[in-house]
């Protein structure tokens, strides 16, 4: 496996590299803290073509591979978690599934405008009774001969504020279960879909995370995305897309942090010297730096398998397990090194373990990849 990008490749990440320490890195702090969504750096990142590196140029993309995408959101993340997650959300859960499961027609519609970063996606799977159990979905869309008429809700879904088009999913045949569901795509001013409560988050506070609300809404009957009633399956496969950037995102997280962990305890000295000569302090940053590594690996082989068109359920899963636990585990220990001032909101260190925290959470928890990877193996045959 090459682990070197194409000269043209690495001029995008380097790209993004170089917004990013300019316009992303010195206000993270501050939307973190009014808890503001990031809006001006996602407009300038979709004129620079990021909101659509990986769809093809016909449809306003710029056609660049998936490990290339993938690298851009975990350098991202390095700077601002929360504009990472916006960026991967809207790429791999909104468009994902209108390039590959939309017809031609609602791409031209739907996905154009999201890949050239005219317009937000945002992608609505969860529900309060259904968040790993997603079979136990209550929104329903009932035909009504000539559109569908969709009522129930979604929580926890990231962008909905900022939204202009969004993929749902909901029940079509209610007995059969995971296999009754459908996708849908519709914008934000359709009749009878609203906005409800703006989430207040531990950490990613800049991200928009809303919930979703139909009232009799209708969807005219070509809004329907992909098959009926396989809606469940379309979500499946979209996560395992997703769960690469979400472990994209984690690497971001914890190499920020060793990096400004770094610097820190080369300067703090204690006890006649800096604390970084304590060979407590090197085992750490050298434990920890190599789990970090071990997580790139991991997201660059799921990233290679993904683009290779290769079986790939697995080591997305593996990836994200493995990153975000390291993210987790990697930030509370720099934390840890830098004391009680790590703990003020003075210094990122606090920031860089409330946004790590998530990542073991969505696009499915660290228990639902085991699960995945346990499947993998055959050990529920």
């Amino acid at each position: 496996m090459d682990f070197k990008h194409p000269p043209e490749d690495q001029d995008i990440i380097d790209m993004v590299r170089d917004f990013c320490l300019k316009e992303v890195q010195p206000i993270a702090a501050q939307l973190d803290e009014e808890e503001r969504f990031p809006a001006e750096s996602i407009k300038k990142l979709g004129e620079m073509g990021i909101m659509g590196l990986t769809f093809p140029e016909k449809y306003g993309g710029s056609g660049v591979s998936y490990v290339t995408y993938i690298a851009t959101v975990a350098e991202i993340a390095r700077h601002c978690a929360s504009t990472s997650i916006t960026v991967s959300a809207h790429s791999s859960l909104c468009c994902g599934p209108i390039y590959y499961y939309g017809t031609e027609e609602q791409r031209e519609r739907y996905l154009v405008p999201l890949v050239k970063g005219e317009k937000l996606g945002a992608f609505g799977f969860t529900e309060p009774s259904a968040g790993t159990d997603g079979a136990n979905q209550k929104s329903r869309a009932e035909d009504k001969g000539d559109h569908w008429l969709i009522n129930g809700s979604k929580i926890f879904i990231t962008n909905a504020g900022y939204a202009d088009t969004f993929v749902i999913t909901a029940v079509t045949d209610k007995e059969k279960g995971h296999r009754g569901l459908s996708m849908f795509v519709f914008d934000k001013d359709t009749p009878g879909f609203s906005l409800g409560a703006k989430e207040k988050k531990m950490g990613i506070r800049a991200s928009s995370t809303c919930e979703l609300l139909f009232e009799d809404m209708i969807v005219p009957k070509e809004n329907l995305l992909g098959e009926l009633n396989r809606g469940y399956y379309q979500a499946l496969s979209t996560f395992d897309s997703g769960r690469i950037g979400i472990g994209a995102q984690a690497l971001g997280i914890a190499e920020s942090a060793i990096e400004e962990c770094t610097k820190y305890v080369m300067q703090r000295v204690q006890f006649g010297q800096p604390i970084g000569h304590f060979q407590n302090t090197q085992f750490q940053l050298a434990d920890m730096t190599t789990r970090v590594e071990a997580a790139r690996l991991l997201i660059c082989r799921a990233a290679q398998a993904r683009q290779d068109k290769e079986p790939f359920s697995h080591l997305a899963a593996q990836a994200k397990l493995f990153a975000s636990e390291t993210a987790t585990d990697v930030t509370r220990r720099c934390l840890q090194l830098v004391g009680g001032y790590g703990y003020m909101r003075e210094y990122p260190f606090e920031r860089f373990m409330r946004d790590a925290k998530i990542t073991e959470i969505y696009e499915g928890t660290s228990e639902v990849q085991r699960m995945v990877i346990a499947n993998y193996m055959g050990l529920n045959k």
